[in-house]
């Protein structure tokens, strides 16, 4: 079950965090993956390694927030192959209230998290039309649906893509065309232990542990739980599911909510 053999998948921010480990899940379960990065020497090294353990993956450095990189990607890739899934991933994180939030990052947020998401559903869904379907998963977020202290813009734009995986749900469900969003609560990552290292140095264990206590299970999420989760919504198995958010979140949203 949840094979995604002759699967071709493209994956924004692939190389890192959630994404690295969306792309490894992917390719082992026999999809071919194509990899968009910025940091290609990181994409090439994380590629190497699929393709090392049997994998299938290419690299292409694309700023999401560009339509023209992504259109241009896309097209090529799906002139050799048919894309069938498409993971937004891609993202950056802000920490601010509205009140500290510079307009300069509002843009960025909007930029990468909004517009890049928006840029990737746009290219590829002609495509998706032309072959017959396709399954397109956005990476949102608890703070999509629940406030986050001091995450005003982050959470705006986790909002906006939950929004928007409902919407291209609807509107193109006669096209064969799936969509459905993934909302992490707090997921194990290096850029987890980067920020505390940098915020609280000297005291990385016992905010790891707080942090980690805001999920009712009592810790962080694994990336390869997250990735689990898209695999299954990629596969055919999932064929009978589009327009729904599902939390990866320990509890988070539901059992902290009174």
């Amino acid at each position: 079950m949840f094979r995604l053999d002759n699967k071709v998948a493209v994956v924004t921010g692939g190389a890192s965090g959630i994404g690295l480990e969306i792309s490894r899940s992917f390719a082992k379960q026999g999809a071919t993956v194509h990899i968009f990065e910025l940091n290609m020497d990181q994409a090439e090294r994380e590629a190497d390694l699929i393709i090392a353990a049997g994998g299938q993956a290419y690299i292409h450095k694309v700023d999401v927030s560009k339509q023209a990189q992504v259109r241009k990607a896309i097209d090529k890739i799906n002139q050799v192959q048919a894309i069938d899934i498409l993971v937004n991933n891609a993202g950056i994180a802000h920490i601010g209230t509205a009140e500290t939030t510079t307009e300069e990052d509002l843009d960025k947020i909007y930029n990468i998290n909004i517009k890049g998401v928006y840029n990737c559903i746009h290219c590829v869904i002609p495509h998706f039309k032309k072959n017959g379907g396709g399954s397109i998963i956005n990476l949102a977020s608890v703070a999509a649906t629940v406030a986050v202290p001091d995450r005003f813009a982050y959470s705006m734009a986790k909002g906006a893509v939950y929004t928007m995986t409902m919407q291209v749900a609807k509107d193109f469900v006669k096209e064969n065309i799936r969509c459905n969003s993934i909302s992490p609560a707090r997921i194990h990552t290096p850029f987890v232990d980067g920020f505390i290292a940098s915020k609280y140095p000297g005291k990385e264990a016992e905010v790891f542990q707080q942090l980690s206590e805001t999920q009712p299970i009592g810790r962080m999420g694994k990336p390869a739980e997250v990735a689990a989760m898209a695999v299954y919504l990629a596969s055919d198995e999932a064929a009978f599911l589009t327009g729904t958010d599902y939390l990866i979140d320990g509890g988070f949203v539901k059992l902290n909510t009174p």
